[in-house]
């Protein structure tokens, strides 16, 4: 900058300007992005994903749902994103909101695109919490996620995996003084390690990938579980649902619906497929194809979702 120009910068300008060296030097980057995030109810903030692919060339780790819960004496995180930098803008969204600390970050399940912005909390001082199932998970499932994830803009900062501290086995209580977090943990369903979490003050049931919205339903754990999980979750008294993909529902019913319609008709067609003969590629190719309408980047996932389901329905 010009000496000229730079003495003609007033105090409050020069002050802002060292302030945000400071803070961009602390998290070791030139530059900080915000997440937008759109608050939901009092005290609780959602950051939509994008629709997009694992394997799109522009994929960043920005496509789960993911937000957070302010209480009198601290936050509650969450899910995190699927890569360093998406986790660095969802702590600056926070910093914006409020200055009080993060206690908890809560994990929905085990999924990258949900848990690798941990690492950008990893100094936060808070704990991280998860399904009873969940550390082993990660820590079998790093080496392929830090592999694959998105390489961190700032210099110097590595991708690397926060195991959670705080195991959930069945139900648990969290407090961010005044303000409950109920969280629950599932049998196999939309994966291993599913956990849901409820917050009384503002009737709120964070779904994780239990809930899909728009984007089709991903399958890594057992079709059966799923179900019975969104039979017991639709039954829920929350005001609002958060999925872990797409919008907010204005009517959670239809939108479990239409999740359990879609894992219905999937496992329907690859029974039918194994009994009359069909090969994998077959079933991936025809199974649910009825559902393709519904749902963005359905050709994608439902081979994948095919290609996990076809080997155990085989056996039945």
């Amino acid at each position: 900058m010009p000496a000229m120009r730079c003495l003609r910068l007033g105090a409050t300008a020069l002050l802002a300007m060292l302030c945000f060296a400071v803070i961009s030097r602390a998290h070791g980057q030139a530059s900080l992005s915000v997440l937008p995030v759109k608050q939901i109810a009092p005290g609780l903030y959602v950051h939509q994903g994008q629709h997009k692919d694992f394997d799109d060339a522009d994929y960043d780790g920005d496509i789960a749902n993911i937000g957070f819960i302010v209480g009198q004496e601290a936050v509650a995180v969450i899910d995190t994103g699927g890569s360093y930098d998406v986790g660095l803008a969802l702590r600056n969204a926070i910093g914006k909101v409020t200055a009080l600390p993060v206690r908890y970050v809560i994990n929905t399940h085990v999924h990258p695109d949900h848990i690798l912005g941990n690492a950008a909390f990893a100094d936060s001082g808070a704990k991280f919490v998860g399904h009873e199932r969940l550390a082993s998970a990660m820590y079998e499932s790093q080496d392929s996620y830090l592999r694959n994830a998105p390489v961190p803009r700032a210099a110097g900062v590595a991708n690397r995996i926060v195991l959670p501290e705080i195991a959930v086995s069945r139900q648990t209580t969290l407090d961010l003084g005044g303000r409950r977090l109920t969280l629950q943990s599932w049998s196999p369903a939309h994966t291993t390690t599913d956990l849901t979490v409820y917050d009384e003050a503002s009737q709120t049931l964070w779904a994780g990938d239990l809930l899909f919205v728009q984007r089709t339903p991903s399958l890594d754990g057992e079709v059966n579980g799923w179900l019975a999980a969104i039979d017991t979750l639709k039954r829920s008294p929350a005001a609002h649902v958060i999925p872990g993909h797409g919008a907010v529902p204005a009517n959670s019913k239809v939108a479990w619906d239409k999740v359990r319609h879609y894992l219905q008709v999937l496992q329907g067609d690859v029974r039918q497929s194994i009994k009359t003969g069909g090969d994998i590629e077959a079933a991936m190719r025809e199974a649910a194809a009825s559902e393709k309408k519904n749902w963005s980047l359905f050709d994608v996932t439902n081979r994948r979702n095919v290609n996990l389901l076809y080997p155990k329905l085989e056996w039945e």
